[in-house]
């Protein structure tokens, strides 16, 4: 990484902090705290990027990239630490025809065939994925009668 990467990075996100609407440039505007609050990272870590003394960590990139609503994989490239062939994004598989279960989400077992996973990770990717999905609704215990 060279000192180039680091200035071509900071602008990048200094522009994309000032677009999500943090204040960094009053001293009293509050905005790189705010930052580092959301994202859980130390101010330090935020004013050391933005004064070009040091490129965020891996972990403090990826709380970034969430708050800032960024994909990590971009943050990556555009900090220098990666290319896109590091990170190449995963082959569109061809859509299945709209009448074909229209309304109906994906199984995670249909997203693993689609992104190309392979077999043998097939079910760690189902675990994984599988902890983003959203809950289905609680059924509700009913309440025992006094």
């Amino acid at each position: 990484m060279t000192a180039s990467d680091l200035e071509q990075f900071a602008a990048w996100i200094e522009e994309l902090i000032r677009r999500r609407g943090f204040d960094i440039d009053s001293p009293r505007g509050g905005g790189k705290s705010r930052l580092a609050d959301e994202a859980g990272v130390h101010r330090a870590a935020i004013t050391r990027l933005l004064q070009r003394q040091s490129m965020p960590d891996l972990e403090t990139t990826r709380r970034l990239a969430h708050v800032l609503d960024v994909p990590v994989r971009d943050m990556l490239i555009r900090s220098g630490r990666l290319t896109e062939d590091d990170l190449p994004l995963p082959q569109v598989a061809e859509a299945p025809p709209r009448d074909a279960g229209e309304g109906r989400r994906l199984t995670l077992e249909e997203a693993a065939a689609g992104l190309g996973v392979p077999p043998e990770q097939r079910e760690m990717f189902m675990k994984v994925a599988g902890q983003f999905l959203p809950a289905a609704p609680a059924r509700r215990a009913p309440l025992a009668k006094e």
